[in-house]
This record gives structure tokens, C-alpha cells and sequence, in this order.
């Protein structure tokens, strides 16, 4: 016994060995929700919308995360990720992953997604399938709606390369002959402007056609690109996208404006450096190399693919299709009975904390709770966070309300919720208008905390009312993405929420919290104290549990925390949607960790921590995965769960995702992921909760 416990004190556990690159991990995310696209118990339009997504997700991935890599390859290549490859080994590694992931999307695109579209009578026609009557009426479409505003430019001296839009569908045409002015550059760039779909329906009535046959915009463009180019030819047109690094910098040291810094870098995030080059796959080589040499793109970073470049916007077809036999059937949520049964919000909260889950349960309650303090007189304030929210949110109609009423209304924006940037401006400036006072936070530290509060005098005291959520108050979002809200009237959460108000609205020194952990102050430090403390239970041979349920496991300090935790003989359950470094089932190392993944028709957003605490459960929800930035670079807030009944629906929950044999995919010691297969009865953690939640 002595021999293995110097065993495990020998290991080192910051070895590189030990950890699986958080790039490469993101990719198997993506690979995980590809697979749904593949999958036939889903619905045909639903697993059309996996795919693109899927795009969409890689799309993102080249806009930061390997711009990211690209620019720490450039300043410092010698710097190393957990698992040891330093910028230029994760490039390499990445563009393999990437490639064989692109191949896949489009062999599922044309093996699956078409035929099997085309069986229900959704076409899309390819431009030699088009009969006369549908050749006939995309002309005129060609000649009404597109060249108008096309504007081909052809490459020479007084015409140089144009700037193309990150993520823009553009052309290269090759051509011969000579213009009005006898010039004969050979090349032109034709860009698609944005306004335009990229998906065109083909009326029935008119082309002669089913009631569901679609077009590609670049297949007409292709199709009467000559017409561009009078008297001369066009020999070929290949359509091309280039994706840009996306990501704002902004120098927190160098900075008097957050908000003109902001939308200062937003007007050049369009024309970022260049990280991605997509070509149709037919382009002959050598302007497909004098389109990389154009762009400084390398190989790796080139992809030839068999179909449209813009593959995301096929999911323009979702909506176009009114087909609901072939999308998930639409869902009720229900609302808890306290509220449902209680008009007046603040005397039900009074009784008990209320704990909400979306979008099981509706998030109405969330802005009816708003709505009521924006009219009860005797409401005095309201202080909330908003990091992303939709731009005709009811949430700040009902702010709007209560400052033009006279209410205290404090919001703290935060201007840096990537791609959410000049929404939030927006946003800011409209609630400035209404004499709300805007703060945009704390410069350096995004505030990525979802705290409502509302006081309101009940007699000759003041009472606070609160709201703390793990998602953000975005009333669209929430019905597709899980998470916990929890409203209470505790004092001494309430009194939690105010001094992280005061904190974020002015300069002080960091107060003590009475409940509450808060990035970057405690949060970290407490949810290692709490590992610990597990530890020391199961070294004394009692029961001790640890399952967090998060997007992402990437924070090193507490990968290794963990590490320490299984080594004592802790049961570790992570279920983790996205990025996970850590690696379960290492012989010394991780042998008690499983990691999980639930890919459904829900977004899994939730961010719980759970410990077995000697039998007594501590449970917090919080706003913060384990990653750096969540702990040390983000206003992040975890909360208890301390109603009994409350929490015991919590590990309730849990317990599901842990019982979950379709939906889940097992984490491997090599970072790949094997998806469950059930052996006998088949349970899916979101059919249950849709069954117990839903609206009877």
C-alpha cells in the first residue's frame, strides 16, 4: 500500500502526456454534432440543420480559435499548449482534423442529405437538370434581381484585387478576349453581395417544378456570369470564401473609451487577417494558388470542397420548408406552480426559493419577475447584467419602462460578448436614451454574470429580490439552450448581489460574500477548496462524489485538482458538452473519472458543481465553466442551490444525464469519443425532462 501511494506521488501531473489539446478537443466536438446529421431516429430538416451548424461551429473555430494560434505561432512559437505542441504543431494538427471534418460534412451533404431531401420532394436542381421553363425564369430572376447590383471587377493595374468580406461568397472568372477599352487582364472577382439569399425557390406555378425545388444563388451566377462581361468569354468561375480572424483586440492598458475602442475594432473585424481559404474543389491549380499567394494563406489552410463554399446558409432551407413531419415536434414548457398559481411574483419568491429549468420550463416567469418590478410602486430599483440578449427583447421594453417611471434602473452592458458587439452598443444606446445608467463593466475582466436584482421597500425596510441564472437573459435562446435560473429573497444572497453591483458600478476594494463565489476573487479558490475537501474524505474512507456539468474543462490548476481527487479514490462524473483536457481512464491518474458528452436537441448550457460533502450535498450553478478565463479573467458568479428540495432536483437531474445511453458520448484516454449504445431499454435525458416538464 505504502509503494503505491509513492506511485501516485511520483507522477507529475502537469506531464503533457496527461492532457489532450483544447483545440483538437473542440473539433471532436464538432465531429459530435455532425454525427447527428447522420443519425435517422432525428428528423430530416433537424439533421439538415445539424450539419450547418457544424459548418457554422468551424466557421467560428478559424474566426478565433485558430486565428488565436496563428497570431501566438507568429509572436512566440515556442510557447507549448497543455498536451506540449507548441502553435505551429497545433496548426498542423488542426488542418488535419479540419480537412478530414470538412470532407466528411460534404459526403454527408451529397451521400445523405440530398438524396434523402430529394424523397420528400425538396430538390435542390443543379443548373443541368434545369428544364427550359426554369432555365427561362431564373434569366429573368438573373436579370431583374441580380445584375443590378453585381459589380464584377476585372484585375489590372488601375483595378486592383478587391477586399473581400470575411465569410462572403465571391467568384473568380477567367476570361478571354478584350473589353471596350481592349484590355485583357485575364482574371476578374465577382462578390456576392450579402444581402442577397444564397438559397432561391423555384415557384412552382411558374418553372412547372415541385412545390420545394431550390437553387443555388451561386448556381445562377454561374449560370449567366457571361452576361457580365460583354464580348468577351468567360473560359471558367469558380466560386471562392475566405474566413478572417475575427476577434477584437482591445488594449485594456491603452484604452480611456471601452465603448469607442469597441466600435473602433468593430469596423475592421470584417477585413481581419485572412486564416481559411474555401475553393471549389474543380478550380484549377494554379488559381487556386493565385488565390492562396493573394491571401498569404498555406496550404494547410486551403480547402478544396465538393459543393456551395458557403455551406452554413443551406440552413436557410429550415424555414423555407413548411414541413412539420420532418422537424422535432414542437414543445410546450410548462411554468412552476408557485408562479403559475401566485400573480404577484415577490410575495410567491418570499415563500421560497424558486428554482427554474430551461427550456424545460418556460423562461416567461424571467420576464414576467422584470415586467412586474419595471410597474410594482413599491419597487425602488432594479440592477441587472446583460451579456447577449435579443435586440426587441421584452426584458428591455420593461426596463425602459421602469426608468421612464421613475425607478433606479442600473445595467451593466457588456460591450465585449463576442459577435455580440454592436448589438450591445446598440442596445447600450437605446437604454442611455430612457435615462437608464449604463456601466460597461469592469475594463480587462468581461462581465459574463447573470444577476437580476430588484429592491423594494415592504413597509419601513428594504427588500432585495434576486434572479441568477447560468444562461444569458435572451428569451429566444432559452428556448433551445438548457439552464438553471434561480430566484430568491434571501438576504444574504441578496446582499451578495448588491456588493458585486457596487463592485462593477464603482472603484472599491473586493468585500467579503456571505454565499456566493465570484470570479476572479473566489470562485477559482473555492472550488478547489471544495476538491480538496473531498479528497480528504476519501482518504479517510468515506463516501466521496464530485459531477460537474459544464461546457468546457480546459483550467489546469483544477484538471489537476481532479487528477488528485481520482488518484485518492473520489468518483469523478464530468459531463462536458464541448472542450474537455483532461483525460479520463489513465491507469494511476484518472482511473475513477468519466467524461461525458450529451449532444440532443437542446444546447447543453447548464454549469453545475456538485460535491458529496460527507453525505450533506453542496450543489452551485454558476455562469463559469473551468476554463482560465472564466476564472481569472471574467466577472463570473456560482451560486448555492440550498433548498433541499431544490437541490435534490438538481442531483435528480444529474442522475439523468449520468443514466443517458443514446444521447452520450464516452470520453476516451486518447480525447477521442465513442458514442453509448444502449444495451437494452433506451434513455435519453432530454426526452425525460421534456416528459417531466412539459405541459400536461
Amino acid at each position: 500500500m505504502a509503494e503505491n501511494k509513492q506511485e501516485l506521488e511520483d507522477i507529475d501531473l502537469s506531464e503533457p502526456s496527461l492532457y489532450y489539446n483544447r483545440e483538437l478537443s473542440l473539433l471532436e466536438f464538432n465531429d459530435r454534432v455532425l454525427a447527428q446529421a447522420k443519425d435517422e431516429n432525428i428528423p430530416l430538416l433537424e439533421r439538415l440543420n445539424y450539419l450547418c451548424i457544424s459548418c457554422s461551429n468551424l466557421d467560428e473555430f478559424y474566426e478565433v480559435r485558430v486565428a488565436s494560434v496563428i497570431q501566438i505561432a507568429e509572436i512566440d512559437p515556442h510557447v507549448t499548449a497543455c498536451d506540449g505542441l507548441n502553435a505551429r504543431e497545433q496548426l498542423q494538427a488542426i488542418s488535419v482534423k479540419a480537412h478530414e471534418l470538412v470532407s466528411e460534412q460534404y459526403r454527408v451533404l451529397h451521400d445523405l442529405m440530398i438524396p434523402q431531401l430529394a424523397e420528400q420532394d425538396i430538390r435542390f436542381i443543379r443548373r443541368d437538370d434545369w428544364t427550359d421553363k426554369q432555365r427561362q425564369w431564373l434569366k429573368k430572376f438573373f436579370h431583374e434581381e441580380l445584375q443590378p447590383i453585381l459589380t464584377p471587377v476585372g484585375l489590372d493595374s488601375a483595378h486592383p484585387f478587391p477586399r473581400i468580406l470575411n465569410k462572403s461568397l465571391n467568384f473568380i472568372i477567367f476570361l478571354t478576349g478584350k473589353d471596350a477599352f481592349g484590355r485583357n487582364s485575364g482574371r476578374a472577382i465577382l462578390q456576392a453581395p450579402r444581402a442577397l439569399p444564397r438559397i432561391i425557390p423555384l415557384p412552382s406555378e411558374e418553372t412547372g417544378g415541385g412545390e420545394h425545388d431550390f437553387v443555388f444563388l451561386s448556381s445562377i451566377i454561374h449560370a449567366f456570369i457571361d452576361e457580365l462581361f460583354n464580348g468577351m468569354s468567360v473560359k471558367y468561375c469558380h466560386q471562392f470564401r475566405v474566413t478572417r480572424n475575427s476577434d477584437l483586440y482591445v488594449d485594456d492598458d491603452a484604452i480611456d473609451d471601452l465603448l469607442n475602442a469597441v466600435e473602433g475594432e468593430l469596423a475592421m473585424r470584417n477585413y481581419g487577417d485572412e486564416v481559411r481559404l474555401e475553393i471549389d474543389g474543380k478550380c484549377v491549380d494554379d488559381t487556386v494558388n493565385f488565390l492562396a499567394a493573394r491571401f498569404g494563406i498555406t496550404d494547410d489552410q486551403v480547402f478544396l470542397v465538393d459543393g456551395p463554399v458557403n455551406l452554413s446558409r443551406v440552413q436557410e432551407i429550415y424555414e423555407l420548408v413548411e414541413r412539420p413531419d420532418l422537424k422535432f415536434t414542437p414543445y410546450k414548457a410548462s411554468i412552476p406552480a408557485q408562479l403559475a398559481r401566485n400573480k404577484n411574483y415577490f410575495e410567491a419568491i418570499k415563500k421560497q426559493d424558486i428554482l427554474l429549468h430551461h427550456p424545460y420550463e418556460s423562461f416567461s416567469p424571467v420576464v414576467e419577475f422584470i415586467r412586474q418590478a419595471a410597474v410594482d410602486p413599491d419597487v425602488l430599483a432594479i440592477k441587472q447584467t446583460l451579456y447577449r440578449t435579443s435586440s426587441d427583447s421584452p426584458i428591455i421594453n420593461a426596463l425602459l419602462k421602469a426608468a421612464r417611471g421613475g425607478k433606479e434602473v442600473t445595467v451593466v452592458i457588456e460591450l465585449r460578448a463576442r459577435f455580440d458587439e454592436k448589438a450591445n452598443i446598440t442596445l447600450a444606446a437605446k437604454l442611455q436614451d430612457a435615462a437608464v445608467n449604463v456601466v460597461y463593466g469592469v475594463v480587462g475582466f468581461k462581465t459574463h454574470a447573470k444577476m437580476c436584482l430588484v429592491v423594494r421597500k415592504e413597509g419601513k425596510k428594504f427588500k432585495d429580490y434576486v434572479h441568477l441564472g447560468t444562461g444569458n437573459y435572451h428569451p429566444k435562446t432559452a428556448q433551445f439552450y438548457t439552464d438553471y435560473g434561480l430566484f430568491s429573497s434571501s438576504k444574504e444572497i441578496g446582499e451578495d448581489v448588491r456588493k458585486i453591483f457596487v463592485q462593477l458600478t464603482s472603484l472599491g476594494k473586493v468585500t467579503k460574500l456571505n454565499k456566493l463565489l465570484q470570479s476572479p476573487f473566489t470562485l477559482h479558490k473555492g472550488l478547489i477548496v471544495k476538491i480538496e475537501r473531498e479528497i480528504d474524505f476519501a482518504k479517510k474512507g468515506e463516501a466521496a462524489k464530485i459531477v460537474f456539468k459544464v461546457n468546457s474543462v480546459v483550467e489546469s490548476k483544477a484538471m489537476q485538482a481532479l487528477y488528485r481527487a481520482s488518484q485518492a479514490g473520489v468518483e469523478v462524473k464530468l459531463i462536458v458538452r464541448g472542450i474537455c483536457s483532461l483525460k479520463p481512464g489513465i491507469k494511476g491518474v484518472s482511473d475513477n473519472i468519466e467524461v461525458r458528452s450529451i449532444i440532443g436537441r437542446y444546447l447543453e448550457h447548464t454549469r453545475v458543481y456538485m460535491f458529496e460533502n460527507g453525505g450533506n450535498q453542496e450543489v452551485f450553478a454558476s455562469s463559469a465553466d473551468l476554463m482560465s478565463r472564466n476564472m481569472f479573467r471574467r466577472v463570473e458568479v456560482g451560486f448555492p442551490i440550498e433548498s433541499k428540495r431544490l437541490k435534490q432536483r438538481i442531483l435528480d437531474d444529474l442522475d439523468c444525464y449520468l443514466q443517458d445511453n443514446s444521447q452520450a458520448w464516452l470520453m476516451q484516454s486518447d480525447g477521442s469519443y465513442v458514442q453509448c449504445v444502449p444495451e437494452d431499454d433506451v434513455f435519453r435525458v432530454q426526452n425525460k425532462l421534456m416528459e417531466q416538464y412539459s405541459v400536461k
